[in-house]
């Protein structure tokens, strides 16, 4: 159990930072939402569609790779030479992004704003350069310098994006040829978002210039050859995992065959509905924030498998709780969404088919240490492939028919496919005991719970009535305390196990 204690401190040292930068970036979007309807917010959703892909393509999997060669090779060799790779790299695809931006603003459908792709690659060209450095100091256990970036970025990120809306926009109204006035162009609409993060990115690598002072030219051919052999699955998967994530928005408008209004007012709903699916992704992205290098780390001990399945229970049951307060939820989560632009609650009903699909991705990627352990990357190549064909065919079938909805869907059914090929994949080359049985019936619970509650208070809806709201979320609140109770009755003695709750049981 120790291990299970040092996991959840390092979760707690670097997710805590990092959940309260997703949760301050996810009410950015909200305010983006607030202040833009949907005919105007689609280019926010389509821009923040493609940096994933472009992150992947500039970074390589070389975090990853770094924290698995940091275990068996000369840190500081090869830091360099991951560095000078990246570096020479960033800079030949940055100019090949500005070469081709022109057909990248019409794939995107960009023509009204090729400003806005030109600030896109401004932003993936400085995330990609302090992948490396922010790598660094996870791997060097230096959470607090890692904490302050993370949120001074993302407090720098709204400060811009208040002062833009909240202060230059007023003053522009007022009388536009005073200097506060002159600062806010109406032209660039929702664009001063993605100026604050540009101007937030640059400024996360300025405060890493110590992490840069240690790094000097120095080129391992050898050993970059060898990480590479390592990392390019990591591409495949790295694609892949975005086409499955990102896809359904990025094509959205291609696949619809609508009026380009109509595409895009439905593409501004869906994108403002996806945030809300985030909420659990957030999780999921800190929980693997510390888990990668902490996986590598167990690897060695002789109970790592045994870790890895108790690390998977706890990890599921969190998501179980995460799920049932947003499906429970919902009426309170489209007051966020929706609250001036009533137009974006029309998608409300996608979320919970897009949480639960984020669940079975976070199962996924705790299920993907196999491969990384045994040196079969291309498995996960294979396997994110395949998602990823499977999302293209589902979203040319889906989303013509059922709109935000068939891409909801196609979403969930990819994310379910990979999570069990992953799994009996895994258990033929490196098995480990998952609790496998029990784990199914809390996600069936979990789904049982949301249909109950859907079934007691959608015959009653009126937004309007207290009755229905005093039913609504007091049966949401009634149901995950009866699930709180089976997780305490049947996982008491694990429970018992932990720090700090322990305690209590």
């Amino acid at each position: 159990m120790s291990g299970i204690k040092k996991l959840a401190g390092q979760t707690l040292w670097y997710g805590a930072p990092r959940i309260l930068a997703r949760f301050l970036n996810f009410g950015i979007s909200l305010l983006g939402f607030r202040l833009f309807d949907p005919n105007e917010s689609y280019a926010f959703t389509q821009i923040y569609a493609v940096v994933p892909f472009l992150n992947i393509l500039f970074t390589y999997g070389l975090e990853t790779s770094y924290f698995r060669f940091a275990q068996t090779k000369d840190r500081e060799k090869l830091y360099n030479t991951l560095n000078v790779s990246i570096l020479a790299t960033t800079v030949l695809f940055t100019a090949f992004l500005f070469l081709f931006k022109g057909s990248i603003t019409d794939f995107i459908e960009m023509k009204a704003h090729p400003e806005y792709v030109t600030w896109m690659i401004g932003i993936v060209f400085f995330d990609t350069l302090y992948t490396l450095p922010m790598s660094k100091l996870r791997l060097e256990e230096r959470p607090r310098k890692f904490a302050f970036i993370n949120v001074f970025s993302i407090l720098l990120n709204i400060s811009i994006v208040v002062f833009f809306y909240y202060i230059a926009a007023p003053a522009h109204a007022k009388d536009p040829y005073t200097f506060l006035g002159t600062l806010y162009d109406p032209e660039v609409g929702i664009g001063y978002f993605i100026i604050a993060n540009l101007v937030a990115s640059a400024v996360s690598l300025l405060l890493l210039y110590k992490e840069f002072a240690v790094f000097r030219f120095k080129f391992d051919f050898s050993l970059w050859k060898e990480v590479m052999h390592y990392s390019y699955p990591l591409i495949i998967v790295g694609f892949g995992g975005m086409i499955n994530e990102m896809l359904s928005r990025l094509v959205y408008q291609k696949v619809l065959h609508l009026d380009e209004k109509t595409e895009q007012f439905e593409l501004g709903v869906f994108g403002a509905n996806y945030k809300l699916a985030v909420l659990i992704t957030i999780f999921i992205q800190v929980f693997k924030l510390a888990a990668e290098p902490f996986f590598f780390n167990q690897s060695k001990n002789e109970n790592a498998q045994k870790t890895y399945a108790r690390v998977m229970k706890f990890f599921v049951i969190a998501c179980c709780f995460m799920f049932l307060g947003v499906a429970l939820f919902l009426e309170f989560w489209k007051i966020l969404i929706a609250s001036k632009h009533e137009e974006y609650a029309q998608g409300i009903n996608i979320v919970p088919i897009l949480t639960m699909g984020s669940v079975f991705l976070g199962i996924y990627y705790n299920l993907s240490i196999w491969y990384k352990l045994t040196n079969k990357n291309m498995f996960g190549a294979y396997i994110t492939i395949a998602g990823a064909v499977l999302t293209i065919v589902l979203n040319m079938i889906l989303v013509p028919q059922f709109h935000y909805f068939g891409a909801a869907w196609a979403t969930f059914l990819c994310y379910a496919f990979m999570m069990v090929i992953s799994y009996t994949q895994g258990q033929k080359y490196y098995p480990i005991p998952y609790a496998k049985k029990k784990l199914i019936t809390y996600l069936v619970i979990c789904t049982l719970l949301y249909i109950v509650h859907e079934l007691i208070t959608r015959p009653i809806a009126d937004h309007k009535s207290m009755t229905y709201k005093v039913v609504y979320f007091g049966s949401a609140i009634l149901e995950i305390g009866a699930f709180a109770l089976l997780i305490l009755k049947v996982e008491k003695k694990e429970l018992q196990r932990l720090p700090v709750v322990g305690k209590y049981l």
